[in-house]
């Protein structure tokens, strides 16, 4: 095991070149580790999913440096995909910062070694800090979206012209729409069983003009609703 900073500037990754999750269906995902995620996230300690079971256990594994690559090593297993493989960004975790602050550096170099791949993540970052950031990302073709926390932050981060995705109520299981009228579409692969990321691939369309809605789903489903509620009467 490596010895490992804790710091947020030097994060742990590890890829599975090959997933074996249900959801995402049998594409490249990564974990990166826990110090990436940004300080301010209303999920931290809230119904996170990857706090729990499983994916807390994996999740342990690559925030200890038991598993995984460094940040360069990790860059460099993503410039020998194949050109088009669709893959997952941080199943857990969220993009390397500093004080809440996107390393532009190790993202940038992430986008370049994603150039003819298609890869796709989410970002709880907060965005007044890292807009510029996030859209040189997806100018890159590295589908960055925008998570929101209820429909009406997700009207907030449509207008930035990114692509957004939004927890929804745990039983909200048809679409909808946000106050402002946008389409949100329901995850595919959480609605029916046929289908997964790897046959989907909606959330790598960067220009795509629906908000994805991901319903509260994990062991933590229940605190998960109570920061949507919570959230909705903030924004």
């Amino acid at each position: 095991m490596r010895e490992v900073s804790g710091k947020s500037d030097d994060p742990w990754v590890h890829l599975t070149h090959v997933s074996s999750n249900s959801k995402t269906g049998p594409i490249p995902v990564s974990v990166t580790a826990e110090s990436t995620c940004p300080p301010t996230c209303p999920l931290k300690g809230n119904g996170c999913y990857a706090e729990y079971s499983y994916a807390r256990i994996a999740w342990n594994k690559v925030s200890s440096g038991e598993r995984g690559a460094s940040w360069e090593d990790f860059c460099a297993q993503i410039y020998d995909l194949p050109p088009m493989t669709l893959w997952r960004h941080n199943v857990s975790g969220d993009l390397p910062h500093t004080d809440g602050v996107i390393d532009r550096s190790k993202a940038l170099t992430l986008a370049g070694a994603n150039a003819g791949k298609l890869g796709f993540s989410y970002t709880h970052h907060e965005i007044d800090k890292n807009l510029e950031t996030l859209q040189l990302l997806n100018l890159c073709g590295f589908t960055v979206s925008l998570s929101a926390d209820n429909l009406e932050e997700a009207d907030v981060f449509y207008d930035t012209g990114l692509p957004v995705v939004t927890v929804l109520p745990m039983d909200q299981m048809e679409n909808t729409t946000t106050p402002a009228g946008r389409k949100v579409v329901v995850c595919p692969a959480v609605v029916r069983d046929d289908v997964t990321c790897a046959s989907c691939g909606l959330c790598q369309v960067q220009t795509r003009s629906v908000i994805v809605g991901f319903p509260s789903h994990g062991t933590g489903k229940a605190k998960a609703q109570r920061v949507f509620n919570l959230v909705k009467e903030l924004v």
